[in-house]
């Protein structure tokens, strides 16, 4: 297989670490870009999303954005396929699409059941949904996003059936995504 680059979105507790990791596992020479990580890298002004985020916090997401993409795509430039995981809502998700260069590049969006996601949230360590609701995120990613490659209901998905439905039927996204159609 020949480099490539995989965005999993959807929103906390849909499964993007899990999925992201095993379908890295799956591949022969595979990372997994965990987008949050370039969050905890900002140790001083840091500015938290929000339900009304400041300009502060849409510039350092972007930011989180461009540095998840840009380690995508170098080490894409280095043979290997990078599977980015983070979640990318709204109008972000086909500016973040655009800004990946690697081709081929597949975009894949998590959706399971509000109430899924609710159950999973409630059985997690970490606690996710701070000033968000289950609700708020999930209606944000059904009636603000694009509908751009491969979106799963994992509601009845283990992991594995997850990961095959990702390697049998994603697609490249081919562009220009920007100014894609919401539903």
């Amino acid at each position: 297989m020949t480099s490539a680059v995989y965005l999993i979105t959807g929103i906390q507790a849909a499964g993007k670490s899990t999925v992201a990791q095993a379908l890295a596992e799956r591949l022969p020479r595979s990372v997994h870009v965990r987008g949050d990580v370039f969050r905890r890298f900002v140790v001083g002004g840091r500015a938290e999303m929000s339900p009304e985020p400041s300009q502060a916090a849409l510039d350092q997401l972007w930011l989180r954005y461009s540095l998840a993409a840009s380690t995508a795509d170098t080490y894409a430039e280095g043979g290997f396929t990078a599977i980015i995981q983070d979640v990318v809502l709204g109008d972000q998700l086909p500016r973040l699409v655009d800004r990946i260069r690697t081709r081929p590049r597949y975009v894949i969006v998590l959706a399971p059941r509000p109430d899924v996601v609710a159950s999973r949230e409630a059985g997690r360590d970490k606690v996710a949904y701070g000033a968000f609701t289950v609700g708020d995120l999930d209606s944000g990613l059904r009636e603000t996003t694009p509908r751009i490659g491969l979106w799963l209901d994992t509601s009845d998905l283990t992991v594995e059936q997850t990961v095959d439905r990702i390697l049998a039927d994603a697609r490249p996204v081919i562009e220009p995504v920007l100014g894609a159609d919401v539903k």
